[in-house]
């Protein structure tokens, strides 16, 4: 780029800024205050987490669930779209957490956890309940690089429960559970410990930790009344639930184009169905049953 484009850029750019402050960059040079603002919100009361009361009284929890509040409402284009999936995933979650006994308000936390998109982190946790290598084998998931079943939602759900069951054996409520599937089990039984608190609330935590809960309680306000939060969303504006027909495999598929294209559907397609099939072909070198779901447009 060239420096007298740079300049005028740069030039450009302040000049924008100071209209902003003086409050007059709009057509009809009005105050900023007249045109656009932003209000400070309220704090729902009688907040839980799983049945387990929020004790907002606290000065600390008040003002940490108060900067969640803002920072997810006011992340508008984020949250907008985490409310649309809601719809289309939340159906396979449901049915599983109510299989393992476990509160339905941890759907909530594979919202914290990855907006309900297959993301990975950098520490390389993958999928929806953004499990770990390690902690996906050792709740039963397939991982390699022909198969990462932690992108399978429907089974990364089942390792997620399971997983959640262990520490809630261990910590004795939901919110520590909660609070250990961010910080790790042995991380919350040292803070337990060395703190002497067995409640998530009296506990100090990292940064990250301290505002896990918060978090998901308030996706879980803000999801379940989306209007009361300025979102506003008509029933055909959610996504709708993926449909399918499911083929069982127990042999070898040498190339998922030639399969999508004898099953009338798109290699694209295929694999947007079926995230967990990490490369162009599936080796099943032990003829194990995948369940290979096929899309209905």
């Amino acid at each position: 780029m060239k420096k007298a484009v740079k300049i005028y850029i740069a030039a450009s750019l302040l000049l924008i800024s100071g209209l902003f402050i003086n409050g007059v960059y709009n057509h009809n040079h009005k105050i900023t205050s007249e045109t656009y603002t932003i209000k400070a919100l309220k704090v729902p009361q009688n907040l839980d987490f799983a049945g387990e009361k929020v004790p907002l009284s606290m000065p600390d929890i008040y003002e940490r669930f108060d900067k969640e509040l803002h920072i997810i409402t006011y992340w508008q284009s984020n949250t907008l779209l985490t409310i649309k999936r809601s719809k289309r995933f939340f159906p396979v979650i449901e049915p599983i957490l109510k299989q393992y006994n476990i509160p339905d308000d941890f759907k909530y936390l594979a919202v914290a956890e990855s907006g309900l998109q297959n993301v990975v982190s950098p520490s390389d946790a993958r999928g929806f309940w953004q499990l770990l290598k390690g902690t996906a084998q050792e709740n039963g998931l397939e991982v390699n690089e022909n198969v990462d079943e932690r992108y399978d939602l429907e089974k990364a759900t089942h390792a997620a429960c399971k997983y959640l069951l262990k520490s809630k054996e261990k910590f004795g409520n939901w919110t520590l559970t909660a609070a250990a599937y961010n910080a790790g089990n042995t991380g919350i039984f040292k803070r337990t410990d060395h703190q002497k608190a067995e409640n998530y609330y009296d506990l100090l935590l990292v940064e990250e930790t301290a505002r896990y809960v918060p978090r998901i309680v308030l996706f879980k306000e803000i999801i379940s009344n989306p209007d009361k939060f300025g979102f506003q969303l008509e029933a055909d504006d959610y996504y709708a639930p993926y449909k399918y027909r499911t083929i069982e495999i127990e042999s070898e598929i040498t190339d998922l184009v030639a399969f999508a294209n004898e099953n009338n559907t798109t290699y694209k397609l295929l694999r947007i169905y079926n995230p967990w099939l990490r490369e162009n072909h599936l080796k099943n070198k032990g003829n194990k049953k995948y369940q290979v779901k096929i899309p209905i447009l």
